[in-house]
């Protein structure tokens, strides 16, 4: 879902428009495939080994793996949710986040007031594509760190070339 284009000022062009990165998904997921490869395993193994196990534990085990899978099921659907609620905006005018599904929570830096962008990316990171964004700025905040961000450094880049552009530089 793309940043809705009423909460643009008059003349404002989107530059960039960013979801966290997919990477947010991978613990609620990892956590569904390994409950429900619990939950057939100890389906087989209650079913196979009948006589070797009491039947308490084998309902106990078989509950326990399902109830898994359902918690994280949910957790995967949050995150969805979660991660189609937020925004990491750059405008020709401002820098904007916005996050939030119920209590919603925003940033807004004027391009103009952005005095430096660090990024920083792990090994890891690196590998995947991720990273972390600190954007300081002439005002009250100073600092805002933003975290999972896809290709932290072409976006650095890209706020550089906004502010330019905005500046009158045109390099």
């Amino acid at each position: 879902m793309a940043y809705s284009r009423r909460n643009l000022n008059e003349g404002e062009e989107v530059v960039i428009d960013l979801h966290p990165h997919w990477w947010d998904f991978v613990p609620p997921t990892a956590s569904l495939i390994g409950g429900g490869a619990l939950s057939i395993a100890s389906e087989r193994i209650a079913g196979d080994g009948a006589e070797r196990f009491p039947e308490i534990l084998e309902w106990t085990a078989s509950r326990a793996s399902w109830l898994l899978v359902l918690v994280s099921a949910i957790w995967l659907a949050v995150k969805v949710v979660q991660w189609s609620r937020t925004h990491f905006v750059v405008t020709t005018h401002r820098v904007i986040y916005r996050e939030g599904v119920i209590a919603r929570t925003g940033i807004e830096i004027p391009i103009g007031r952005v005095n430096n962008v660090n990024f920083h990316q792990t090994a890891f990171e690196r590998i995947v594509g991720a990273g972390d964004l600190l954007i300081e700025s002439g005002g009250e905040d100073g600092q805002s760190r933003f975290s999972n961000i896809r290709d932290p450094e072409n976006v650095q880049n890209l706020i550089q070339r906004t502010i330019r552009r905005v500046d009158g530089d045109g390099r």
